[in-house]
Protein backbone atom coordinates (compact mmCIF):
# COMPACT_ATOMS: atom_id res chain seq x y z
CA UNK A 1 0.00 0.00 0.00
CA UNK A 2 1.20 3.52 -0.80
CA UNK A 3 0.85 5.95 2.10
CA UNK A 4 1.26 9.73 1.90
CA UNK A 5 1.98 11.13 5.35
CA UNK A 6 1.37 14.88 5.28
CA UNK A 7 3.21 16.33 8.28
CA UNK A 8 1.52 19.61 9.15
CA UNK A 9 3.68 20.32 12.20
CA UNK A 10 4.90 23.91 11.75
CA UNK A 11 7.33 23.71 14.69
CA UNK A 12 10.50 21.70 14.08
CA UNK A 13 11.23 22.02 17.82
CA UNK A 14 8.20 19.86 18.63
CA UNK A 15 10.48 16.85 18.98
CA UNK A 16 7.87 14.56 20.53
CA UNK A 17 5.55 14.87 17.53
CA UNK A 18 8.41 14.46 15.05
CA UNK A 19 9.68 11.39 16.92
CA UNK A 20 6.19 9.86 16.87
CA UNK A 21 5.91 10.34 13.10
CA UNK A 22 9.40 8.93 12.58
CA UNK A 23 8.53 5.85 14.63
CA UNK A 24 5.23 5.40 12.80
CA UNK A 25 6.93 5.82 9.41
CA UNK A 26 9.53 3.21 10.33
CA UNK A 27 6.83 0.75 11.39
CA UNK A 28 4.77 1.35 8.26
CA UNK A 29 7.81 1.14 5.94
CA UNK A 30 8.15 -2.52 6.92
CA UNK A 31 4.99 -3.36 4.92
CA UNK A 32 4.19 -0.27 2.87
CA UNK A 33 5.68 2.49 0.75
CA UNK A 34 5.54 5.67 2.86
CA UNK A 35 5.98 9.10 1.29
CA UNK A 36 6.50 11.45 4.24
CA UNK A 37 5.96 15.03 3.12
CA UNK A 38 7.27 17.72 5.47
CA UNK A 39 4.85 20.54 4.69
CA UNK A 40 6.83 23.20 6.54
CA UNK A 41 9.63 22.66 4.00
CA UNK A 42 7.31 23.16 1.04
CA UNK A 43 6.26 26.35 -0.67
CA UNK A 44 2.48 26.15 -0.55
CA UNK A 45 0.51 29.30 -1.16
CA UNK A 46 -3.01 29.86 0.11
CA UNK A 47 -5.94 29.02 -2.14
CA UNK A 48 -7.33 32.35 -3.36
CA UNK A 49 -10.55 30.93 -4.77
CA UNK A 50 -9.75 31.96 -8.35
CA UNK A 51 -11.17 28.69 -9.78
CA UNK A 52 -8.29 28.48 -12.26
CA UNK A 53 -7.82 24.84 -11.21
CA UNK A 54 -11.25 24.18 -12.72
CA UNK A 55 -11.35 26.62 -15.64
CA UNK A 56 -7.90 27.74 -16.87
CA UNK A 57 -5.69 24.83 -15.77
CA UNK A 58 -8.14 21.96 -15.08
CA UNK A 59 -6.90 19.66 -12.33
CA UNK A 60 -3.89 21.82 -11.49
CA UNK A 61 -3.58 24.87 -9.26
CA UNK A 62 -2.65 28.05 -11.09
CA UNK A 63 -0.06 28.95 -8.42
CA UNK A 64 3.55 27.97 -9.03
CA UNK A 65 4.08 26.18 -5.75
CA UNK A 66 4.61 22.71 -4.28
CA UNK A 67 0.88 21.94 -4.08
CA UNK A 68 1.24 20.17 -7.43
CA UNK A 69 3.64 17.69 -5.82
CA UNK A 70 1.33 17.21 -2.85
CA UNK A 71 -1.75 16.64 -5.05
CA UNK A 72 0.17 14.07 -7.09
CA UNK A 73 1.31 12.24 -3.95
CA UNK A 74 -2.23 12.27 -2.57
CA UNK A 75 -3.97 10.93 -5.67
CA UNK A 76 -1.32 8.25 -6.18
CA UNK A 77 -1.71 6.95 -2.62
CA UNK A 78 -3.96 4.34 -1.10
CA UNK A 79 -4.00 6.15 2.26
CA UNK A 80 -3.34 9.79 3.11
CA UNK A 81 -2.50 10.40 6.73
CA UNK A 82 -2.92 14.04 7.74
CA UNK A 83 -0.76 14.72 10.81
CA UNK A 84 -0.70 17.80 13.01
CA UNK A 85 -0.53 19.05 16.55
CA UNK A 86 -3.75 20.68 17.71
CA UNK A 87 -3.20 24.43 17.72
CA UNK A 88 -5.95 26.71 19.03
CA UNK A 89 -8.55 23.96 18.77
CA UNK A 90 -7.80 22.71 15.25
CA UNK A 91 -5.07 21.26 13.08
CA UNK A 92 -2.29 23.64 12.08
CA UNK A 93 -2.86 26.43 9.57
CA UNK A 94 -0.12 24.76 7.52
CA UNK A 95 -2.12 21.55 7.22
CA UNK A 96 -5.37 23.44 6.59
CA UNK A 97 -3.94 25.50 3.72
CA UNK A 98 -2.54 22.30 2.22
CA UNK A 99 -5.90 20.55 2.43
CA UNK A 100 -7.52 23.57 0.74
CA UNK A 101 -5.08 23.13 -2.15
CA UNK A 102 -6.48 19.62 -2.82
CA UNK A 103 -9.58 21.06 -4.52
CA UNK A 104 -8.15 20.46 -8.04
CA UNK A 105 -8.55 16.73 -7.37
CA UNK A 106 -12.31 17.01 -7.99
CA UNK A 107 -14.34 18.49 -10.83
CA UNK A 108 -16.24 21.77 -10.53
CA UNK A 109 -19.38 19.92 -11.66
CA UNK A 110 -21.89 19.08 -8.95
CA UNK A 111 -23.86 15.94 -8.18
CA UNK A 112 -26.23 15.02 -5.39
CA UNK A 113 -24.82 12.67 -2.74
CA UNK A 114 -27.11 11.78 0.15
CA UNK A 115 -29.26 14.91 -0.34
CA UNK A 116 -26.17 17.12 -0.43
CA UNK A 117 -24.42 18.83 -3.32
CA UNK A 118 -20.87 17.62 -3.90
CA UNK A 119 -18.26 17.87 -6.63
CA UNK A 120 -17.93 15.05 -9.12
CA UNK A 121 -14.87 12.81 -9.28
CA UNK A 122 -11.94 13.80 -11.46
CA UNK A 123 -10.15 10.46 -10.95
CA UNK A 124 -11.33 6.87 -10.91
CA UNK A 125 -9.82 6.11 -7.49
CA UNK A 126 -9.21 8.20 -4.40
CA UNK A 127 -7.23 7.28 -1.28
CA UNK A 128 -8.59 6.66 2.17
CA UNK A 129 -8.04 9.55 4.57
CA UNK A 130 -6.88 9.36 8.15
CA UNK A 131 -5.92 11.91 10.76
CA UNK A 132 -3.28 11.80 13.47
CA UNK A 133 -3.22 14.66 15.99
CA UNK A 134 -1.23 15.59 19.03
CA UNK A 135 -3.34 17.12 21.79
CA UNK A 136 -2.29 20.47 23.20
CA UNK A 137 -2.66 21.14 26.92
CA UNK A 138 -6.17 22.52 26.44
CA UNK A 139 -7.48 20.02 23.86
CA UNK A 140 -10.59 18.24 25.06
CA UNK A 141 -12.72 15.46 23.57
CA UNK A 142 -15.14 17.98 22.07
CA UNK A 143 -12.25 19.58 20.16
CA UNK A 144 -11.25 16.17 18.82
CA UNK A 145 -14.83 15.39 17.80
CA UNK A 146 -15.07 18.68 15.87
CA UNK A 147 -11.71 18.13 14.17
CA UNK A 148 -12.63 14.58 13.21
CA UNK A 149 -16.00 15.68 11.83
CA UNK A 150 -14.31 18.34 9.67
CA UNK A 151 -11.90 15.77 8.24
CA UNK A 152 -14.73 13.29 7.66
CA UNK A 153 -16.42 16.01 5.61
CA UNK A 154 -13.16 16.51 3.70
CA UNK A 155 -13.09 12.80 2.89
CA UNK A 156 -16.67 13.03 1.62
CA UNK A 157 -15.80 16.05 -0.53
CA UNK A 158 -12.67 14.35 -1.89
CA UNK A 159 -14.57 11.16 -2.78
CA UNK A 160 -12.51 9.24 -0.24
CA UNK A 161 -13.33 6.78 2.49
CA UNK A 162 -12.72 7.88 6.05
CA UNK A 163 -10.21 5.66 7.85
CA UNK A 164 -9.77 7.01 11.40
CA UNK A 165 -8.76 9.80 13.75
CA UNK A 166 -6.10 8.91 16.32
CA UNK A 167 -3.97 10.84 18.77
CA UNK A 168 -0.29 10.49 19.53
CA UNK A 169 -1.36 9.22 22.95
CA UNK A 170 -1.98 5.87 21.29
CA UNK A 171 1.06 3.61 20.96
CA UNK A 172 2.77 3.75 17.57
CA UNK A 173 2.46 -0.01 17.12
CA UNK A 174 -1.30 0.16 17.71
CA UNK A 175 -1.76 2.80 14.99
CA UNK A 176 0.57 0.94 12.61
CA UNK A 177 -1.33 -2.31 13.21
CA UNK A 178 -4.62 -0.60 12.44
CA UNK A 179 -3.23 0.71 9.16
CA UNK A 180 -1.72 -2.69 8.34
CA UNK A 181 -5.17 -4.25 8.69
CA UNK A 182 -6.81 -2.09 5.99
Amino acid sequence: MKIALLNGNPDEKNHAFEAYLTGLSEQLNQNHEVNRIQLRDKKISYCIGCWSCWVKTPGTCFAKDDSHEVCKAVIQSDLVLFASPVIMGFTSALLKKTQDKLIPLVHPYIEMVGNESHHRKRYEQYPRLGLLVERSSDTDDEDLDIIEEMYKRLSLNLKSKWAFCRTTEQPIQEVADEINNF
